[in-house]
C-alpha cells in the first residue's frame, strides 16, 4: 500500500508564524510537525509515502527529510500548484499510486493511542472499500460528521451541519482500494471551486464500501490548523513524553521497532542530534 501526506496548504490560520516556512514544517514540542503522520503511515506497515507540497515549500521537505532510506522508508515529492480540494491528492499521485491501494493523511493531523498500530495493519490487510476515522468531539457541527450503525457501516456523510446526526467528526486519515484514483477523476468541484473528499467517500458509501473505525477514550486526535491548537498540541506531546520518557513519533524509534533498520543504524543516527532528542535515540539503542 502507497502513503501520500497532503501538505500543500498556505497554513494562512496560522500567519504570520507560517509565512517564512510551511505549517507543517513547524514544531509541535520537539519535532517539525509532519513526523506525526509520517509515523502514522509506518505504523501501517506502510513504507513508500509521498509528500504533496506547494511550490514554496517543496524544497524544505526535502531538506528535512531527504529520500527516507536512512530510517527504512522510501520518501518521494510532487507539487500541487494551486489547492483545489483534498481528493485532487489522488489525480496529482495518479503515476505514483499505480493502481494501488492508498492511504492519504492531513499534514496537521496527528493521532496517538495504544493499539492504533494494530488497527491500522488490519485496515491495509483487508485492502477492500474506504475507510474513515471517527472522533467524538464536543462540537461536531464545526467538522464533517459520519454517522453509522454498531457494526461501522457508515449510514450518512455531513460537511459542518447545523444539526448533527452523531458526535462523531471525521479525521482528516483515510484509506482506499485501488479505484481511488478512478472515484476521484470523476468529481466535480464544489461551490468552494475544489474536489471534496466527503464527495470521494460518498461515491464509496453509495456502492456500500465504506467503513468507519471509532477511535474511542485512549485515543487522541488533534488538528493543529490554529495557534491554538497548534499549542494544545506541543502541551499534549510535552506532558505525554515527560510523564512516560517516551517520545511520541519519533520517526527513527519507530523504524527501529517496525524492523526497518537496525539496532546499528539508530545508534549511528543518534550521532546527528548533539541534544537530548540524539541522546534519547542512543539509549532505546543500547537498552534494546
Amino acid at each position: 500500500m502507497k502513503g501520500i501526506i497532503l501538505a500543500a496548504g498556505n497554513g494562512t490560520r496560522l500567519y504570520p508564524a507560517s509565512l517564512p516556512i510551511s505549517k507543517i514544517l513547524l514544531p509541535v514540542f520537539d519535532k517539525p510537525m509532519i513526523y506525526y503522520p509520517i509515523t502514522t503511515l509506518m505504523l501501517a506497515g506502510i513504507r513508500d509515502i509521498l509528500i504533496i507540497s506547494n511550490p514554496h515549500d517543496i524544497e524544505n521537505f526535502k531538506r528535512v527529510l531527504g529520500d527516507g532510506k536512512e530510517i527504512g522508508v522510501n520518501f518521494s515529492y510532487t507539487i500541487q500548484k494551486v489547492p483545489r480540494g483534498i481528493a485532487e491528492s489522488f489525480i496529482i499521485a495518479e503515476e505514483y499510486i499505480q493502481n494501488e491501494p492508498c492511504a492519504l493523511i492531513l499534514g496537521d493531523n496527528i493521532f496517538h493511542g495504544f493499539g492504533f498500530s494494530s488497527m491500522l495493519k488490519g485496515i491495509v490487510q483487508k485492502n477492500s472499500g474506504a475507510t474513515i476515522f471517527g472522533y467524538k468531539v464536543k462540537d461536531p457541527e464545526r467538522f464533517g460528521v459520519v454517522e453509522f450503525d454498531e457494526n461501522n457501516n457508515v449510514l450518512s456523510l455531513e460537511e459542518k451541519p447545523k444539526n448533527p446526526k452523531s458526535d462523531f467528526a471525521i479525521t482528516g486519515l483515510y484509506f482506499y482500494d485501488n479505484k481511488a484514483t478512478e472515484y476521484a477523476k470523476t468529481l466535480k468541484p464544489s461551490n468552494r471551486g475544489e474536489l471534496e473528499i466527503t464527495d470521494l467517500n460518498r461515491i464509496y458509501l453509495e456502492n456500500g464500501n465504506l467503513k468507519a473505525e471509532v477511535l474511542g477514550r485512549g485515543f487522541a486526535w488533534l488538528d493543529t490548523g490554529t495557534t491554538e491548537s497548534l499549542l494544545q498540541a506541543s502541551n499534549f506531546v510535552s506532558s505525554m513524553e515527560i510523564n512516560t520518557g517516551m517520545k511520541i513519533s519519533c520517526i527513527e524509534e519507530v523504524a527501529y521497532r517496525m524492523g526497518y533498520i537496525s539496532k546499528d543504524d539508530l545508534f549511528e543516527i543518534s550521532k546527528k542530534f548533539k541534544n537530548e532528542y540524539g541522546k534519547y535515540l542512543e539509549r532505546i539503542a543500547l537498552r534494546n
